[in-house]
């Protein structure tokens, strides 16, 4: 199996502790296979601040006792943990009641002992399921579970239109953006698999658990991809619309640091001609505009002018123009 990184936005995925993942490539799980695979009972591992999916691999770090000892106890028997995710992040024991119901079946691919004594696993998205009653707490979470089957697609056609639509949209998307590799745009074109391609992109999104677990929990791909689609469009459009901000700040500054750029060297010619030519006109508007009570608006109109009538020649005809509307004032 190779493995890709896709580098939109690393998201941040914990047990206890904030770690980065990377959402990986995998073949299509054999729904057939899985559901043979899956006992009825399931020990479950808390997530928060992320939703793992199908074909997804996540590396965690593990804090709690009751997460260590169900973490140690699967990856020993070489089976299979429900991951579900938390209502709340915050919740340092969470019931089942606290988890979202409809979840992913995950097998651990390897567990790693940290020097700081903390354990790191990595996990690997096999299937969906719905946990149900609890079978017991002790030593850990355990529930019955049900594997999900994917709803048949009411439309081919309609469904091959989407997933064009969602990886031109993610393309758009690694082109916008400056902290993407150029890279990425190979991992979305290596998939071949609709339904991974799917999770994958669900995985990457700038959007919040809730969001995330309502792309879980849609009964078939199409939905799912739809939703895709809907927060890939907004994405998309938050992007253009800071990259346009962006351009117009640097636009802005730049403009403003070519005047003062022009406006030293200005002086400095001035200075070693000794002095600007229409510097006695200025001086006498100056003395004619501290006797005079103007608002501020006015005021501020005035030193406008001004700065303009310094930085141009009295024989310039736009130095005429100025000075009659300064007297004008």
């Amino acid at each position: 199996m190779r493995d890709y990184g896709f580098k939109e936005g690393i998201m941040t995925s914990v047990v206890d502790e904030d770690v980065e993942f990377l959402p990986m490539m995998s073949f299509d799980e054999d729904e057939e296979g899985l559901k043979a695979e899956v006992p009825d009972v399931l020990p479950i591992l808390p997530l928060r601040n992320t939703v793992l999916f199908p074909g997804v691999v996540l590396p965690i770090t593990v804090g709690r006792d009751k997460t260590i000892k169900a973490v140690a106890d699967t990856f020993r028997g070489k089976k299979l943990i429900g991951v579900l995710a938390q209502r709340d992040a915050d919740n340092e024991d969470p019931e089942l009641e606290h988890l979202y119901p409809v979840g992913t079946v995950a097998r651990i691919v390897k567990q790693l002992r940290m020097p700081d004594g903390s354990t790191t696993i990595i996990i690997q998205g096999k299937g969906r399921f719905t946990a149900g009653e609890v079978v017991t707490t002790d030593p850990y979470l355990q529930t019955k579970a049900t594997l999900l089957k994917e709803s048949e697609l009411p439309d081919e056609t309609s469904f091959e239109a989407i997933i064009s639509s969602i990886r031109d949209l993610a393309n758009d998307i690694i082109q916008q953006s400056p902290n993407i590799p150029s890279e990425a745009a190979i991992v979305l074109k290596n998939i071949d698999s609709p339904a991974f391609l799917i999770h994958f992109v669900a995985s990457n999104l700038q959007i919040g658990v809730v969001e995330k677990q309502q792309l879980l929990e849609a009964p078939g791909l199409q939905q799912r991809a739809e939703g895709v689609l809907k927060f890939l469009q907004s994405e998309l459009k938050m992007l253009e619309l800071k990259n346009q901000i962006q351009d117009r700040v640097k636009m802005d500054i730049d403009k403003q640091q070519r005047e003062y750029f022009l406006s030293q060297q200005l002086k400095q010619i001035q200075e070693e001609l000794g002095g600007s030519p229409g510097e006695a006109e200025i001086s006498r508007f100056m003395d004619r505009a501290n006797r005079k009570k103007w608002n501020a608006k006015v005021r501020e109109a005035f030193d406008k002018e001004i700065e303009k009538l310094r930085r141009i020649h009295p024989n310039a005809a736009e130095y005429s123009v100025i000075t009659n509307y300064i007297d004008l004032l």
